[in-house]
């Protein structure tokens, strides 16, 4: 489904947060000219794992799960995206087919790129293959610093910790307590790396610990420096 009024480049409300902020004036001109913009609905896939990737999508507005399915078919969600953030890189840089599936959390708008002007850009644009390997630094530290947790750090937490990641990533409502995103609780636990009813007990435990409020997918941070501190971050 296509947006009707294509979004800018240069106008993009996300643009000085994105990855184009540091692209030459005359590259932002191609890839405003070649991109398509489309309009996702919630719950809607934007590409499969396992699928080729013909370029790269750039988010507009909205927010987006990459997920990868486990042996046991089970969901892993491995990364949230928002509006300024872009998808789809890893796959087409290493020539290799995508290994989550991305699906939008809410209605989202989404522009895409194509591979070959992608390409040829970050060849003769210094400034933006710099930003690419600073994107790519920066998620292979954060891969790495999962996996140890993963590893060594209890449920409790890893849930704390979730819930600050998410915070961190989609901000809070104007309320300035409620995250700015409605997460499932399967989905709350794929991100957690435990199963469903585990991380149902626990935020539940953290209910009535007095560090959060719950209302139906609605989750208020009612003690920050407690789930800080519940979290084992030395923030």
């Amino acid at each position: 489904m296509s947006i009707p009024n294509n979004p800018a480049c240069q106008n993009c409300k996300d643009r000085f947060t994105s990855i184009f902020c540091k692209a030459d004036h005359n590259n932002l001109e191609q890839i405003d000219e070649a991109k398509v913009c489309s309009a996702y609905k919630k719950g809607q896939v934007i590409f499969h794992e396992g699928a080729y990737p013909f370029g790269v999508f750039c988010i507009n507005d909205g927010k987006i799960k990459l997920s990868h399915s486990g042996d046991d078919g089970r969901e892993q969600i491995v990364r949230l995206v928002k509006a300024g953030d872009i998808m789809g890189y890893k796959a087409l840089l290493s020539n290799e087919r995508y290994t989550a599936t991305a699906t939008a959390l809410e209605d989202s708008s989404i522009c895409f790129i194509p591979k070959d002007l992608f390409l040829n850009i970050l060849q003769k644009d210094a400034s933006l293959s710099f930003e690419m390997m600073r994107i790519l630094s920066s998620e292979l530290r954060k891969a790495e610093l999962k996996i140890t947790h993963l590893a060594q750090k209890p449920v409790r937490e890893r849930l704390a910790e979730t819930l600050l990641f998410i915070r961190e990533t989609y901000g809070l409502e104007e309320d300035g307590s409620t995250l700015n995103v409605r997460l499932s609780r399967e989905e709350i636990a794929n991100l957690v790396g435990t199963a469903t009813e585990s991380a149902i007990r626990l935020l539940s435990e953290f209910k009535k610990d007095g560090m959060i409020e719950l209302d139906g997918k609605r989750i208020r941070l009612l003690d920050v420096p407690e789930i800080v501190r519940t979290a084992n971050l030395h923030d």
